[in-house]
């Protein structure tokens, strides 16, 4: 059984762990962390205070275990008392170390290369429709690798918005909500053509970039076209192996992307291509060679290092060992991460035709809906 102590003059307690170990939880966060009907609305989690209404000197008077696995504790000066779970508690312990090396990966992120060209990651459009654990294994690849592939859909134009409706909802853009890929007279894109594209992430000159892209297949007869995903984590991560400098390079300064496609649209962005949350952890790349503009935000010294970096991660995205390559039949698709995957076709031929569509959905809706599918009880298992 875990035992606790009051520790610091009130400031803090001190849970001692059965298998060994010691957590400890400040009293400020603690209060502010309480989950009583009073701190937290019953109806939806939210909080239904301010940090200014709990008192600044507020310390704990006692701390007692209650039961097997529950903890109470009384504050003062407003002598408030909160029962917390302690498997809760121990779930949300912030008492860790908390330093870790720049670009490390959260644990849910799975690296891969072309040797996933055994096993890419595919649902069945009906099955997934029709199914909550098939569903959530389908959503669950996708934030594993970064991408997943969807066979059976229905061969209707629009069908890619079936294929969203069951994690989330379409982002609208410039493009409409939803675009055409296909070979035209004058194309307002590079994509808009039949020529081999080098893998990319999706109009990284927008902010917010598109954070989902799916790719579905209407007509898909003409020699070539082939789609290619490539790992932009794996590719960014093998970059700091060769050359850490350059790693930190390309994630310490930005680039500049633009699009003036279309009459009436100027769309620019200046960010990173490697992209680090303040605590290190990668968690965007973008890398489009079509988009990118002019850099200056590099001073003059930097600058022949920087295109040395920009060079050696292209390099590593256009090896043929990184990407997993796959032809799409009409009905097929695939969804992939765009602040992490990058997507390329080969060039095909005139013979024949290739139409698929595209669109984008928001990150937040997948996550949101694999979340609620594994809270439910599905037996479904974090993988």
């Amino acid at each position: 059984m875990e035992n606790v102590e009051l520790a610091g003059a009130g400031d803090y307690i001190a849970l001692h762990l059965q298998g060994g170990g010691t957590l400890r939880f400040h009293a400020m966060w603690l209060r502010d962390n309480a989950l009583d009907a009073d701190t937290r609305s019953p109806q939806n989690g939210q909080r239904l205070i301010t940090i200014d209404d709990i008192p600044a000197d507020t310390k704990i008077s006692t701390v007692s275990l209650d039961g097997t696995d529950c903890l109470a504790v009384e504050f003062q000066p407003d002598g408030k008392s909160v029962i917390y779970d302690l498997n809760w508690l121990q779930q949300h312990a912030y008492d860790v170390p908390h330093e870790r090396p720049a670009g490390w990966l959260d644990p849910k992120v799975e690296l891969w290369d072309k040797s996933l060209n055994n096993q890419i990651p595919t649902g069945d459009f009906k099955t997934v429709s029709n199914d909550k654990a098939a569903l959530a294994d389908w959503l669950r690849s996708a934030r594993r690798y970064g991408f997943a592939k969807m066979t059976g859909g229905p061969v209707k134009s629009g069908a890619l918005l079936d294929v969203a409706a069951l994690f989330g909802f379409v982002r609208e853009t410039n493009y409409g909500k939803w675009f055409e890929v296909r070979a035209e007279v004058t194309p307002t894109n590079l994509a808009f053509t039949s020529a081999g594209l080098q893998a990319h992430t999706d109009n990284p000159y927008r902010d917010p970039v598109p954070t989902m892209q799916i790719l579905y297949a209407l007509e898909n007869s003409a020699t070539g076209g082939e789609s290619l995903v490539v790992d932009g984590f794996q590719a960014v991560k093998r970059l700091q192996e060769i050359n850490a400098g350059y790693f930190d390079l390309l994630a310490s300064h930005c680039a500049k992307f633009e699009y003036t496609g279309q009459s009436e649209v100027c769309l620019q962005s200046r960010k990173p291509m490697i992209e680090l949350a303040p605590d290190g952890e990668l968690i965007g790349v973008r890398f489009n060679n079509r988009s990118i503009a002019p850099v200056t935000d590099v001073s003059f010294d930097k600058m022949p290092d920087f295109y040395a970096a920009y060079r050696a991660l292209s390099e590593i995205v256009n090896d043929p060992d990184m990407a997993v390559s796959f032809h799409l039949e009409p009905g097929d698709c695939f969804i992939v991460d765009n602040t992490r995957v990058l997507h390329a076709r080969n060039a095909y031929s005139g013979h024949g035709t290739r139409w698929l569509q595209g669109c984008y959905p928001d990150k937040d809706g997948l996550l949101s809906t694999l979340a609620t599918l594994e809270h439910e009880n599905l037996g479904i298992n974090d993988a």
